[in-house]
């Protein structure tokens, strides 16, 4: 295959990929090998009858297409290395015409990855910023662990907010009970929110065996049709009432959930914990304000295709996470009474501002010549087999070529942004 650039401007990039003779037919004998079986010519076997028969039978060019495609598939990528072209979208290809014995050019055009220089990334000034670890900041982090730790304990009183109760509940739609309305010896923290509005506030006060009926009336936006909007009943009986139990701060307790021995020991360790996460906290802020003013003063246009490809990528992100909870995106819009061209307007811009931050910074990466060693691709690999219990190699394997170039640009990413704060004025 012959590739030669005709012209490269205004981010569209057009040229041709010329195959000799001798490569079409022998693309065309690989499709004959790979797909003979699709075509039953009578007296042969499925898969045995010879190429020339097959195509006396179908015609000279049943088997262009699948050459022509095993060959483009082979040689695009091919030509882009050589042309060292980025490209976006897909590409629009002019082909001659196809003929047995002959060679064929396609005409390539494809918009390409836009030249950015960035101008004024060194030498950014921003406000210093430094958040306090305070004394109170020790203690809720102290009474977080302590909650963590706590214990249900059964007590014999009313119950009250933040108690959890152990209850039957059987669901009414007048007199017919209806489905999915029923639940035994099923927890309930009283104010977590769980139930539908005005379920929980009604069991304030509710003491071990007693019955209760509870009256609420459905959200008009409930998921389910026939209850959406509809006043019920749920009978409900309660078999306990626990309350939750914190272990006191003290000594003792530090030595069961430490290395150390007293509580004060165990504050400093809080604080000094505290304290060197406010500071990565602080120094993130900071370097996203630095990168910020980067971009804000180098003005330049954001190919639309790289923000569709974002928008694309957060959306399958969402619907990944949504699954985990049992419903799609498309459920999501069902219940949420918007559409996908809704959901797509309302993260643009914010995918807008990624996709600038992320042509800044590879423009930055290019011009200081930030390189990625094999080194730090495997340092990330095995942060990521870290969370999947996988090796490096196996990380590799999984996320293949194209997951390797992702690793390699975020590192890129990253050493940018520290380029630039390094090079930032602190006020």
């Amino acid at each position: 295959m012959k590739t030669t650039l005709i012209s490269k401007e205004n981010n569209i990039a057009k040229f041709t990929m010329e195959f000799t003779a001798e490569e079409f037919d022998a693309a065309i004998v690989k499709a004959y090998q790979n797909t003979k079986d699709r075509y039953p010519v009578d007296g042969f076997r499925k898969g045995k009858a010879p190429r020339k028969v097959i195509e006396a039978r179908y015609g000279e060019g049943i088997f262009f297409e699948d050459a022509v495609n095993d060959m483009f598939a082979e040689g695009y990528p091919q030509a882009l290395d050589e042309l060292s072209l980025e490209v976006l979208e897909q590409p629009k290809a002019d082909f001659t015409d196809l003929a047995q014995g002959q060679g064929y050019t396609v005409t390539i055009e494809v918009e390409t990855y836009p030249e950015v220089t960035v101008k004024d990334y060194k030498g950014i000034e921003i406000e210093k910023i430094v958040h306090e670890v305070t004394d109170e900041d020790v203690n809720n982090e102290i009474e977080a662990v302590r909650k963590r730790n706590a214990r249900m304990v059964v007590v014999e009183r009313p119950a009250k907010e933040g108690d959890t109760v152990l209850l039957d509940y059987e669901g009414y739609l007048g007199d017919e009970k209806f489905e999915g309305g029923s639940a035994e010896r099923f927890p309930l923290r009283l104010g977590s929110g769980m139930f539908i509005p005005g379920f929980e506030e009604q069991l304030i006060g509710v003491s071990t065996n007693e019955e209760r009926d509870i009256n609420v009336t459905f959200p008009e936006d409930y998921q389910a049709e026939h209850l959406a909007g509809q006043p019920v009943v749920f009978k409900c009986k309660v078999h306990e009432v626990k309350e939750e139990e914190l272990p006191e701060a003290n000594d003792e307790f530090v030595k069961d959930i430490s290395e150390f021995d007293t509580l004060d020991e165990y504050k400093a360790d809080v604080k000094a914990n505290l304290e060197k996460t406010a500071a990565a906290r602080a120094e993130n802020e900071m370097k996203d304000a630095a990168v910020q003013k980067v971009c804000e003063a180098n003005e330049f246009d954001v190919p639309q295709a790289l923000v569709n490809e974002e928008i694309d990528a957060r959306i399958r992100e969402f619907d990944q996470t949504l699954r985990y909870q049992g419903i799609d995106v498309d459920k999501y819009l069902e219940m949420t009474n918007t559409t996908m061209e809704d959901m797509r307007k309302q993260i643009e811009g914010d995918c807008l501002r990624t996709v600038k931050t992320k042509m800044v910074l590879k423009a930055v990466a290019e011009a200081e010549k930030i390189e990625v060693s094999d080194e730090d691709i495997d340092k990330e690999c095995a942060l990521i087999g870290m969370q999947y219990q996988m090796d490096t190699a196996k990380v590799r394997e999984a996320i293949g070529a194209q997951g390797i170039g992702m690793v390699s640009s975020n590192i890129a990413f990253r050493k940018a942004v520290e380029l630039i704060f390094e090079n930032a004025v602190i006020k």
